[in-house]
């Protein structure tokens, strides 16, 4: 007898979100595509800035269309007293609230975690901001750059020559902000189930960031040593690095145990350097690594990995994006999806990395789909809530909601 599949696990949670850039969505995206029912609240008149990225995809940046994907929308004014009398009308059915507007915003607007608890004491109330919400940075601006030079984590990330580098993602506002909020969110979930009562979370992406210095900030609190560019194990101090080959492509080796460091020494033909990886002195390191950088640029990245594809040494080219995801490993890992666009089209997204084994898979991306706020979806959403056909007309009419 075949095995029934579960639903997805999230598809009993609603969801209303206010936020737009790319923590909150990225957050909201993540439950949303584990079955969460998420309602956006778009900001009439505010302009969200991913949208405008490039590329695009019939006037819309790709990165929009993937951050929005399976969320419901409706945009409302809340500078209105009529939308956020619609908010407290939703706020009943939901279960929680995401929000990444600075301190007090949502107090001002009358829609802060006290008032919409009245109304629901189950609601979890997710605030997503730089400082948090108390403190003395609490109303002051930022972005991702920011939030790792403040939390320590810009101070060992490069080398001695660059400097502090630039991630090629965001990892303050993802795995500090994305990340931390869901699993906040999930945990009072949890004790909802066993208590009954919601509870506001205050995530900061700062305090999220300095949470990340879990293996090499450890002892610059609990011994004032700080890690240094360059001079941590993982971060340049030694011969687990990216090289440069032939055709200017680059070489990924994280070969440190020493049966991966001996295959990788063998195969570059300098076995008798596998010795050099045990002294412990920056001087030899960088040393051995200039050695290494000077063998592994006589061959093409297509040449070194056709020496290490057969072994398990732990030695990977670094692909393009679009390589990636052409590759065999995403390609039966199901990691690109075809979405249904604003436009009815379809676009290759990135999928969920999170499979659930015994639920409904999203593999072919049939069920995901991108919407804005429209006509027919407002209506349906206010309809539900109990506002006659005259009330939205009304509401339409005077910009209230779109």
């Amino acid at each position: 007898m075949a095995t029934q599949l579960l639903g997805k696990p999230l598809n009993q949670l609603k969801v209303l979100d206010f936020s737009t850039l790319l923590p909150g969505p990225y957050a909201t995206m993540l439950m949303a595509d584990m079955g969460a029912e998420v309602l956006r609240i778009e900001a009439i008149g505010r302009h969200d800035l991913v949208k405008a990225f490039q590329p695009q995809h019939n006037g819309c940046s790709y990165a929009y269309l993937t951050l929005n994907r399976n969320k419901k929308a409706m945009g409302l004014d809340l500078k209105q007293a009529e939308a956020v009398k619609i908010v407290k009308k939703l706020i009943a059915e939901y279960d929680v609230v995401i929000e990444q507007f600075r301190p007090g915003v949502m107090a001002k607007l009358g829609l802060d975690y006290n008032i919409l608890k009245a109304i629901n004491p189950k609601i979890i109330y997710c605030s997503i901001t730089g400082y948090g919400q108390d403190g003395c940075y609490k109303n002051r601006a930022g972005h991702d750059i920011n939030y790792l030079a403040l939390s320590g984590l810009a101070s060992f990330s490069g080398t001695q020559k660059s400097g502090p580098v630039l991630s090629g993602t965001q990892i303050a506002d993802i795995a500090g902000g994305s990340h931390h909020a869901v699993m906040g969110v999930l945990a009072a979930v949890i004790q909802r189930s066993i208590s009954g009562k919601g509870q506001q979370i205050d995530i900061s992406m700062t305090d999220a960031a300095f949470a990340l210095n879990g293996m090499f900030g450890a002892g610059a609190v609990g011994a004032n040593i700080d890690p240094k560019l360059g001079q941590t194990v993982l971060n340049g101090g030694c011969f687990y690095d990216y090289y440069q080959t032939k055709d200017n492509r680059y070489l990924s080796v994280g070969s440190l145990e020493p049966k991966f460091a001996g295959l990788f020494f063998d195969h570059i033909g300098h076995s008798e350097w596998l010795k050099r990886t045990s002294v412990v002195d920056v001087n030899e390191q960088q040393a051995l690594k200039k050695d290494i950088s000077g063998v592994i640029a006589q061959k093409t990245l297509a040449e070194w990995m056709t020496l290490f594809d057969p072994l398990d040494a732990c030695v990977e080219p670094v692909l393009t994006v679009s390589e990636a995801a052409k590759s065999s490993l995403m390609v039966e890992r199901n990691m690109v999806v075809d979405v249904v666009s604003l436009t009815g089209e379809k676009v290759k997204q990135i999928a969920p990395a999170i499979k659930f084994i015994d639920s409904a898979q999203i593999t072919k991306g049939d069920d995901m789909y991108v919407s804005e706020p429209n006509q027919a979806s407002t209506t349906e959403i206010l309809s539900n809530i109990q506002y006659s056909p005259d009330q939205i007309n009304n509401l339409l009419q005077s910009h209230v909601v779109k």
